[in-house]
């Protein structure tokens, strides 16, 4: 059993629920909402963290991860237009680029002389289906669909020496399943289950990709494939603390079905200039910790719980003690495209940092360790093949000639 919580103070129906929540490790829906709607009362918010804490200790020990990755958003073209981001670009924008094969060999490359493993390849949805230009751009190549080219890139990427990971929207199982033998892991924020979302005047008026329905779909589809995947909730659009709570169950309820999910990524919304909610508030800190902490105790002391570095960089401490147990893809060449104005840590500067609140940091591939050691069944034999040329034999990276502790 777990040490206890500490309670001095805190309302026994909240010491109670956090100290069940720690015992049988997990947080179920109406606790968990009453103590969403008490996470702005300090008492309350440290005694989850504490909470969370020890699950995460209970659950992963004293490391925390990362991978060295380089991050290639392959076209930043995109059906969506989601009210909150910069990254969408129309075609004639001078901003809009679709990548060249050659162009991802050569990022591979440099990146592979930096040590990294991780080749991240981010893209928007399905820009073919709403521009004529970018159908002609693939026609002229051979290919009839951005998921199409994204396998072809991600061949590129693997025999240049790196383990793919894609994140490219909504894809059907027949599009997953095409990527599979070039791709160790694969991804989908979930960002929220809230349908109000989609609604006139909501973030996700203007994306079609974004109906929930659509993204459980792929989640559930990616688990019957079984594929290694990432998915996660997006903080601060609009959603209602019941809505979170309901995102996180889902997950729950996701994972506990297929086995499948990876990590479970807490990110918070940034305001981006230009864009309609430029003027809506970020979350604090001390929120973005809280929700940390909470995912934690609904999904339980064995999920792997990440928060980006570069998105709260002020509170690496607090994020720690919140119970993640991973930083993510952090690179030493390539912005962060989704979130530009948010730079990096520098690899050296993370590994101080983690190391000062107690914990040990190691670098690990784009799939964890447990994975790479005891399930192979999750993976393609190509993948299989090259994650055991990259693991050391506790399923984490070896360490590559010319890693660099840098970032972008």
């Amino acid at each position: 059993m777990a040490p206890p919580v500490p309670t001095a103070g805190l309302p026994k129906e909240v010491a109670a629920v956090l100290r069940d929540a720690v015992d049988t490790g997990c947080l179920e829906r109406a606790p968990a909402e009453a103590i969403a709607a008490r996470l702005s009362d300090p008492l309350v918010r440290g005694a989850v963290l504490e909470a969370a804490s020890e699950s995460r200790r209970l659950g992963k020990g004293d490391v925390v991860t990362f991978s060295r990755n380089v991050f290639i958003p392959l076209t930043n073209l995109c059906r969506d237009r989601c009210s909150y981001c910069t990254f969408a670009k129309l075609p004639g924008d001078p901003a809009a680029k679709t990548y060249e094969l050659d162009e991802v060999r050569a990022v591979v490359r440099d990146a592979v002389r930096l040590g990294c493993t991780e080749a991240l390849l981010c893209l928007g949805d399905k820009p073919e289906v709403a521009y004529r230009p970018h159908r002609e751009w693939l026609r002229e190549r051979g290919f009839a669909s951005t998921a199409e080219y994204l396998v072809e890139a991600c061949r590129v990427a693997f025999e240049g020496g790196m383990l793919p990971h894609t994140n490219a929207g909504v894809l059907s199982q027949e599009e997953m399943a095409a990527l599979r033998p070039w791709n160790a892991s694969m991804g989908l924020m979930l960002e929220s289950t809230s349908e109000r979302l989609r609604a006139k005047g909501g973030p996700h008026y203007y994306a079609p990709d974004k109906d929930p329905k659509l993204r459980i779909r792929m989640h559930e589809e990616a688990g019957e494939l079984g594929i290694p995947f990432t998915t996660g909730m997006l903080l601060g659009i609009g959603e209602t603390d019941a809505e979170r709570v309901d995102t996180l169950l889902v997950i729950r309820d996701l994972s506990d079905r297929h086995g499948h999910l990876q990590e479970a990524i807490v990110q918070p919304f940034h305001p981006k200039g230009d864009t309609p909610m430029r003027d809506v508030p970020a979350l604090t800190n001390e929120d973005v910790a809280g929700w940390v902490a909470l995912a934690r105790l609904v999904l339980g002391p064995r999920m792997n719980v990440q928060a980006p570095p570069n998105l709260a960089p002020d509170a690496l401490e607090l994020l720690l003690g919140a119970g993640l147990n991973d930083w993510g893809g952090v690179s030493p060449l390539t912005i962060d495209f989704i979130n530009p104005e948010a730079p990096w840590p520098t690899l050296r500067a993370l590994r101080e940092r983690t190391e000062a609140a107690g914990v040990r940091l190691r670098e690990r591939l784009p799939v964890y360790p447990d994975d790479v050691i005891s399930r192979p069944e999750l993976f393609d034999p190509r993948i299989r093949a090259a994650l055991h040329r990259f693991a050391d034999e506790a399923g984490f990276a070896r360490l590559r000639a010319g890693a660099s502790q840098e970032a972008a």
